[in-house]
Parts: C-alpha cells; sequence; structure tokens
C-alpha cells in the first residue's frame, strides 16, 4: 500500500482508465453511466483531480470489479483523500509542485540532473535562502525555505530514497551567496555524499557536451511495480510529469549516458573537497 495520497490517486487514475478500457467503455458511455461529466472523468482518469471512495464503488461495479480487488482499491481511494505533510505549506507551494513533492515523498529512485544549483533535497538551509531570494523574492521566505528542508527527510530514515544526482560543475563554482554560505554548502555536500543510499557525480567542463544540456530533470521510480515511473521537468512557472515510457526509458539512458561522462564517486567527493576549500 502506498503511503502518500498523490502515488494512491494516481494509481487509481490508472486503474479506473485500464478497468473502463477492458469493459470497452468509451468515456462518455461510462461517464454518463457515473452520472458525471465526461470532462471530470477525463480528470480523474488523468489524476489531475480526485475521486471519492463511494465514486470509486460505483465505477468498479459498473466495470463488475468486486469482491476483494474492488476492496483494495476503495482502500487505495481513502489513502489518496488523506493529507500529505506538503499540504500544510500549499500557501507558499504551487499546486503543480505539490503534485511533484507528493511523488518525491514516495519514491523509490531518484535520479536527477541540475546545471545551475544544488539540488533542492541537497540544500542548506543558508543556501536555500539566497536561491529563494535570488529567484522569487523574500516573500514567504521562511516557510518556503521550511518546505524545502521538510523535503529532505526521504534521503533518511528506516527507508530511504536510492538519489542518484549529476551535477554540472558550474553548480560548484557559482557562487549565490558569500563565501560562508557556499563553503557551508560544499561541505554539506561532501557528508551527504557518503551515505550509502546517495551517489553525487560531478560532470567536469572538460566532459564537453553532453544530452542533457538543455534538460535538467528528475526521473523518479516506486517500489510497487503498479506504480509507473515518472519524468519530472520544470521551468519558471510550471512543472510537467512524462508518464509514457518510452519517455521514461529515454531519460533514463540520459542519466546512464551522464553518470558515466561524470567523475565518478570517488573522484567527484574530491572534487566537492577541492570546492569547499576554494570557498573557505
Amino acid at each position: 500500500m502506498t503511503a502518500s495520497p498523490t502515488v494512491r490517486r494516481r494509481r487509481i487514475a490508472r486503474e479506473l482508465r485500464q478497468l473502463r478500457e477492458h469493459a470497452g467503455m468509451t468515456l462518455d458511455v461510462a461517464a454518463r453511466q457515473l452520472d458525471m461529466s465526461k470532462s471530470n472523468l477525463s480528470r480523474i482518469e488523468n489524476a489531475q483531480i480526485g475521486i471519492k471512495p463511494r465514486d470509486v464503488r460505483a465505477a468498479l461495479a459498473l466495470y463488475q470489479v468486486t469482491g476483494n480487488d474492488a476492496e483494495a482499491l476503495i482502500e487505495i481511494a481513502r489513502g489518496a483523500q488523506q493529507r500529505g505533510w506538503w499540504q500544510h505549506y500549499s500557501d507558499v507551494l504551487p499546486e503543480w509542485f505539490e503534485f511533484y513533492v507528493g511523488l518525491e515523498a514516495e519514491a523509490a529512485t531518484l535520479r536527477t540532473y541540475e546545471a545551475e544549483a544544488v539540488p533542492g533535497l541537497l540544500q542548506t538551509e543558508a543556501y536555500a535562502r539566497e536561491v529563494y531570494r535570488l529567484t522569487a523574492g523574500e516573500d514567504d521566505l521562511d516557510r518556503k525555505v521550511a518546505a524545502r528542508l521538510r523535503r529532505q527527510d526521504v534521503l533518511r530514515g528506516d527507508d530511504p530514497v536510492e538519489l542518484s544526482v549529476v551535477l554540472n560543475e558550474a553548480v560548484l563554482l557559482r557562487p549565490v551567496s558569500d563565501r560562508s554560505v557556499m563553503a557551508g554548502q560544499m561541505t554539506h555536500l561532501e557528508t551527504i555524499a557518503q551515505l550509502p543510499n546517495v551517489t553525487i557525480q560531478v560532470l567536469p567542463f572538460d566532459a564537453g557536451g553532453h544530452p542533457a544540456m538543455n534538460s535538467p530533470y528528475v526521473i523518479l521510480t516506486f517500489a510497487d511495480a503498479a506504480d509507473a515511473a515518472v519524468v519530472y521537468l520544470e521551468n519558471l512557472s510550471t512543472g510537467l510529469a512524462l508518464e509514457e515510457a518510452a519517455q521514461v526509458r529515454s531519460y533514463s539512458l540520459v542519466h546512464e549516458r551522464l553518470c558515466n561522462l561524470a567523475l565518478d564517486p570517488a573522484a567527484s567527493l574530491i572534487r566537492l573537497k577541492e570546492a569547499s576549500r576554494y570557498f573557505t
């Protein structure tokens, strides 16, 4: 059973779509039978909105799913109505980013490439504060930083996420704040890099061109095979989740290529130590 309500909503959406298609029903027909609009059913099946357990029960009856299979899905639907911790920060987190954080909270593995800044999961409080000042101004700064630091809980605990990070060398050299903040951030990266579930690799400038030059990304996979992997992309105003298997494979190959181009973890740790000394 998945723990994140975001992941549960996504699971229910996919199951309902597959069951409708297996039953040979169009969106129009199913929506009429369920006494809802076609657009609402489409949004439910695309995980854009949630669905109440009683409506899941009605849909399952329509698709002739009964017994333990039906009860298991209804239980997942109940979990999808719970509130994740990130929803307590909805005043400072855009809805599209709440969706990502809900996926991140349940992910078994995260693979990411960053070109300009330290990823949020690896930022110190001081570095995060400066990045927010530069990119979003002073509004609600404390709550934004608190939410970012809370996300980092996935790195520790009984079942921490497996994290693979490739950092462009520019991330280590770009001073987003004064030397003390940058030195603290580099030292923090050294420490995090030595966790057994974290791999940090530095992509040096002399590696030349590479396949992610125009696209930082995060690839999320989940422990339950029923929860399909996702590629998450982000720009200044929105985020995009790519869920097609071919898209995930394409980005996975890109990440594999970057890992091969980057310094290995041991050499990357040496590079992080050099960056730390540079700012000290």
